[in-house]
C-alpha cells in the first residue's frame, strides 16, 4: 500500500514537472514569435539581412582590407591596421585569462580608446559584452549566470603589449547571435550584432557619412549610445575620430547632430536631432524621419517600435510578454 502511494506521489510530480515545463516552452515560443513580429517591417523580415557584413568580427576585418593605412583616430595616431592589430592582440589576451566564445564578458571601466579597442576584442572572441553603468558587477552576477570579469592591473595598451596580432578564431559569431546585454535599464536589454550593424548603416544612410570626414563625439562610455555613435559608427563608415577640428559632431547638445531621449515631445525636435530609442538599439529617427528599416507610431503613453533595429528582448521573458504587443515593442515615456 505504502509502495502504491509513494509511486502515485512521483507520478503526480512528474505530471506537474512536465507540463510546467510545456507552459513554459509554450510561452517561450509565443515571445519569440512576438519579437520576430515587431522586428519585421513591410514585408521585409529581420531573417532578410540588409548588411554586407556578417558580424561586428568581419566589420573590422573589411576595414581594414579597404583602409588599412588610413587614420582612424588623429588623436592617438592610430590606423585601420593599428586598430586591427590592436584588437588582434587584446582577443589573445582574453582567451589567456581564460575567456571563451560564446561567453559574457562584463566591460571594466576604461578610458574611450581601450574601452573600444576591448569591445571589438570582446567581439571578435564571438563573445557578448555586459555594460553595467551604474549596478555593481555583484548585482550583474545576481542577474546573469556565468557573466566574466575581466580585471587589468595596468592599462590595456601595457597589458596587451607582448600578445601577437594574429589571432585564430575558434567561434565565427553570427548576425543573430547577442553581441550586448546593457543594463542602461534595469530591465537589461539585449542587441544583436545586426541591431547594432543595421541601426549604424541607418545613421549613415540618413546624415549621409563620407569616408574620410574627421569627426567628434563625446558620449558615457559604456552607455549604448557611445557603443553606437562613438565605437562602431567611426569604424563603419570611415571616419576619423578628431578633437582639434572635426567636419562633424554629435552629442547630448550644441553640436552638428544632437541626441535627443525625450520621446513625448518627438513632434518637436529640430532637423538636426536624433531620436535615442535605446530599445531600437538607438537611433530612431532623424530630421523627423524613421532611420531605415525602422517605424513608429506615437501612442497616448509611449511608443510602439518596429523594425531591424528592435532589439531581442529585454533579459526579462516577463517584461517582453507585456512589451511586446500589436507587432511592435511598446516603450512608455
Amino acid at each position: 500500500m505504502t509502495y502504491y502511494f509513494v509511486y502515485h506521489r512521483v507520478q503526480k510530480q512528474l505530471i506537474n514537472f512536465q507540463l510546467k515545463s510545456f507552459i513554459g516552452f509554450i510561452m517561450k515560443t509565443d515571445i519569440k514569435t512576438k519579437i520576430y513580429s515587431a522586428q519585421c517591417i513591410g514585408n521585409v523580415e529581420p531573417i532578410e539581412y540588409m548588411t554586407p557584413y556578417p558580424s561586428m568580427r568581419s566589420l573590422i576585418e573589411g576595414q581594414t582590407i579597404k583602409f588599412s593605412d588610413q587614420m582612424m583616430n588623429e588623436i592617438y595616431n592610430i590606423t585601420n591596421q593599428d586598430f586591427f592589430d590592436l584588437v588582434m592582440q587584446t582577443s589573445n589576451w582574453l582567451q589567456s585569462i581564460g575567456i571563451e566564445p560564446k561567453q559574457r564578458v562584463i566591460m571594466p571601466e576604461l578610458e574611450y580608446l581601450e574601452s573600444q579597442i576591448l569591445l571589438f576584442g570582446i567581439w571578435n572572441m564571438g563573445c557578448s559584452a555586459i555594460f553595467n553603468l551604474d549596478h555593481s558587477i555583484e548585482n550583474i552576477n545576481e542577474r546573469v549566470v556565468d557573466a566574466q570579469t575581466v580585471r587589468l592591473n595596468e592599462s590595456l595598451f601595457k597589458t596587451i603589449k607582448t600578445y601577437s596580432n594574429k589571432y585564430l578564431a575558434k567561434h565565427k559569431p553570427l548576425l543573430s547571435d547577442e553581441a550586448i546585454l546593457s543594463f542602461e535599464k534595469e530591465s537589461g536589454i539585449r542587441l544583436s550584432h545586426y541591431n547594432l550593424l543595421i541601426n549604424v548603416n541607418g545613421i549613415e544612410k540618413a546624415i549621409g557619412l563620407k569616408n574620410k570626414t574627421r569627426f567628434h563625439c563625446d558620449l558615457r562610455t559604456g552607455s549604448i549610445c557611445w557603443i553606437i555613435f562613438q565605437a562602431i559608427l567611426p569604424v563603419h563608415c570611415g571616419l576619423i575620430y578628431n578633437n582639434k577640428n572635426p567636419e562633424l559632431t554629435i552629442g547630448e547638445s550644441g553640436k552638428d547632430y544632437n541626441l535627443r531621449h525625450d520621446l513625448n515631445n518627438l513632434s518637436k525636435f529640430s532637423s538636426n536631432d536624433i531620436a535615442i530609442c535605446i530599445e531600437n538599439t538607438a537611433a530612431l529617427s532623424i530630421n523627423g524621419k524613421p532611420i531605415h528599416l525602422s517605424d513608429y507610431d506615437i501612442l497616448d503613453d509611449g511608443i510602439r517600435v518596429r523594425g531591424h533595429s528592435v532589439m531581442m528582448g529585454y533579459l526579462d521573458d516577463e517584461i517582453n510578454e507585456v512589451a511586446f504587443e500589436n507587432s511592435g515593442l511598446k516603450v512608455s515615456f
